[in-house]
């Protein structure tokens, strides 16, 4: 007997309509209008087209062996069966329907049937010890990840597993096969203790419990995409969905229910001012996981609370939700409610817009719209991954080609107001403070930059304090005379390290860490890293 033939008799005895067959996932069957799992375990790659072959007629063969789409009968003594499979983004799924066209053959009926799970020869190993019952949503434990194979009890269990996170205080949940959870918690990943690891039939349910449509149909053709997340009364979610060499992988990065103020972010008088102006293009940059969304959202909020505009944000997706308070907000997303971040701030010029905020000036387009924009008599905010101040001056020219770096240099030179550079540091006894480099337009800075002479920047920053500008290594230093970050932590997130050291030793901090580029080095070697404390 084909071990295929195990699934069809099981097909017929649960009076299911279909069966869909996929690598990576478990054997699902519709019974009744409801997919139900039919094997504990997923198939394994290479396995469903060995279970294809087995059974296929010679055309359906050499079609297999060709890659391409085959379509077979398979006749058994539980009926005949019209089996479809193809090959799609690398991994073989697989329909099977019954044959009604077969004369005399016994048809399944649409009856709901609790389908008992089987087991394939060669599978991997059976379902996770501890899991919860397609019925038992309201039982999940919040520390672990219950069996993913109900839509109902795979929301149900990821929701309880995010808000287990927001609890703890987690900025990130990783979830990846062959793991259990992950947290990330003041910028440490600690796996959840106690909880079983993940199968990809697992996190791929879960994954599309949770998912909207068009991002089902982007994660099969480009293996990833992005989305929001919202559990009400709770907070909403940044999610990540992709696959590995292992299977299913996502991120989820928290994003507080309540917008954060200017007050709570400890934003100077300064990069306030910025939310007044009227025209102009004000940049927040950092690396990925920086915080440069919730400056940005604190910002916004002070222009909600204080004007009284048109906001325009285009975002991928959308983070935190702005109510309507002095200001009206326009909040759109990419891929939901716009093509792309270059068609959407084309689109916001005949909208009445005041203020444009762009999520991620992706591409070469977008920042030549962005800063034509700002020309033009809007206030536009947007982002980069930029470290340094000067570093984003530079990244934004050489994106252009030579012959139009000259007019964007002084395009930029006018447009530029402001730019806020900013890192997450571990602070001493838990949590993380963001430390900022600030730029502000002054006539110095903007004969720097149309002259071609950002190298002179890092200097303008230093003998401007008075104005408000702050050197990231100024940051640092300040948070470090104020016990609230360790001297090692600051020197790690430094950009300009023998600076930081020099300001280190001018206080006689230890700084021993620093004496070699491997700050982690075993103990006793050189390099190791040292008790950063004062001497």
């Amino acid at each position: 007997m084909a071990q295929i033939d195990r699934l069809l008799a099981a097909m017929s005895s649960q009076h299911a309509t279909s069966l869909s067959l996929a690598e990576g996932d478990v054997v699902k069957a519709d019974i009744g209008g409801t997919v139900r799992p039919l094997t504990r375990a997923p198939l394994a790659d290479g396995q469903l087209l060995t279970l294809l072959r087995e059974c296929a007629d010679e055309a359906g063969r050499r079609a297999l062996d060709a890659d391409s789409r085959a379509e077979f009968t398979r006749v058994t003594e539980d009926g005949a069966f019209h089996v479809s499979a193809e090959r799609l983004g690398g991994k073989w799924i697989a329909t099977v329907r019954p044959d009604v066209t077969a004369p005399g053959r016994p048809v399944p009926k649409q009856t709901a049937y609790d389908a008992p799970a089987l087991a394939l020869e060669s599978a991997p190993p059976a379902r996770l010890s501890g899991a919860v019952p397609v019925d038992s949503a309201d039982s999940v434990d919040p520390d672990s990840i219950a069996q993913f194979e109900g839509g109902d009890a795979a929301r149900a269990s990821l929701d309880a597993l995010l808000r287990s996170m927001v609890e703890k205080g987690a900025s990130d949940l990783h979830l990846r096969v062959g793991e259990p959870p992950i947290l990330r918690h003041d910028g440490v990943m600690t796996r959840i203790e106690g909880s079983n690891v993940l199968s990809d039939a697992q996190l791929s349910a879960a994954l599309r419990s949770i998912m909207p449509e068009r991002n089902r149909v982007q994660l099969a053709e480009t293996n990833d995409t992005d989305f929001a997340h919202e559990i009400v009364g709770c907070a909403r979610f940044r999610a990540n969905a992709a696959r590995d060499r292992n299977g299913a992988v996502a991120v989820f990065r928290q994003i507080p229910a309540t917008v954060v103020t200017v007050e709570q972010m400890n934003i100077t008088e300064e990069v306030r001012r910025l939310c007044f102006l009227t025209k102009g293009l004000v940049l927040v940059t950092g690396p990925t996981g920086s915080g440069k969304s919730t400056t940005l959202c604190a910002l916004v909020d002070l222009v909600n609370r204080s004007r009284s505009d048109h906001i325009i944000t285009v975002e991928d997706p959308i983070e935190f939700v702005h109510p309507n308070k002095k200001c009206i907000i326009t909040q759109r997303q990419v891929g939901v409610h716009t093509k792309s971040f270059k068609s959407a701030l084309r689109a916001a010029l005949r909208e009445d817009p005041d203020i444009i905020l762009v999520g991620e000036m992706r591409d070469l387009e977008t920042v030549s719209i962005a800063i034509e924009t700002a020309e033009t008599g809007h206030l536009v905010f947007g982002t980069l991954h930029t470290t340094t101040a000067a570093g984003t001056v530079d990244r934004i020219i050489d994106q252009f080609p030579a012959d139009r770096q000259d007019q964007i240099r002084v395009m930029l030179a006018e447009s530029l107001k402001g730019v806020i550079s900013q890192t997450l540091c571990k602070k001493i006894g838990g949590g993380r403070v963001a430390a900022r480099e600030i730029l502000l337009s002054t006539p110095s800075i903007t004969n720097l930059i149309r002259e071609s002479k950002t190298f002179q920047i890092q200097s303008v920053l230093q003998t401007s304090k008075r104005l408000g500008m702050v050197t990231l290594n100024d940051a640092l230093m300040a948070y470090v005379d104020a016990g609230e970050v360790e001297p090692k932590e600051a020197y790690m997130k430094a950009v300009d390290k023998p600076s930081i050291v020099a300001m280190m030793k001018s206080r006689n901090l230890d700084v021993s860490f620093a004496e070699s580029d491997s700050p982690g080095a075993a103990p006793g070697k050189p390099g190791a890293a040292a008790p950063s404390a004062k001497r």
